[in-house]
């Protein structure tokens, strides 16, 4: 059973992928930046399964990944800094560009090179957690 959800939430991950290539394309930047966290998200919260561990309930699961480090392979110990930064930077973001503030407007404030950042770390961050469930798993790798 952990199998197909992980699998699920690596569907999901494509899919919202390709969905934020949308959203930049109606320059929705602050929709990208919210919605890469989410894809973030539940890539971290896929890999923390591949594992055997309990995924905790959080947004930003990369300190919980650096106190479990001695679960995970080689490949994310390498990583696990970049990891870390992309999960906290897209964390901070995720309420202020779903909400914003009185003095912040999301649809006015982010960027096209913003959103272009956070669709570049969550297709990073896919490839890396797949290759890693990979490693892991006897099960064939996803498309």
């Amino acid at each position: 059973m952990r199998h197909k959800l992980i699998q699920d939430y690596l569907f999901r991950a494509e899919k919202r992928i390709k969905m934020l290539e949308f959203l930049k394309n109606e320059q929705d930047y602050a929709d990208v930046v919210r919605e890469a966290q989410e894809v973030v998200e539940l890539l971290l919260k896929a890999l923390i399964m591949s594992v055997g561990l309990e995924i905790p309930k959080v947004h930003d699961v990369s300190g919980y990944i650096g106190k479990h480090l001695e679960f995970f392979p080689e490949v994310i110990k390498k990583n696990f800094e970049k990891i870390r930064y992309i999960s906290r930077e897209l964390r901070k973001e995720r309420e202020l560009a779903f909400y914003g503030a009185y003095d912040w407007i999301p649809g006015e404030e982010y960027t096209l090179e913003e959103a272009e950042r956070a669709i570049n770390w969550a297709k990073e961050l896919l490839e890396l957690v797949k290759e890693t469930i990979h490693i892991l798993s006897p099960f064939p790798k996803t498309k």
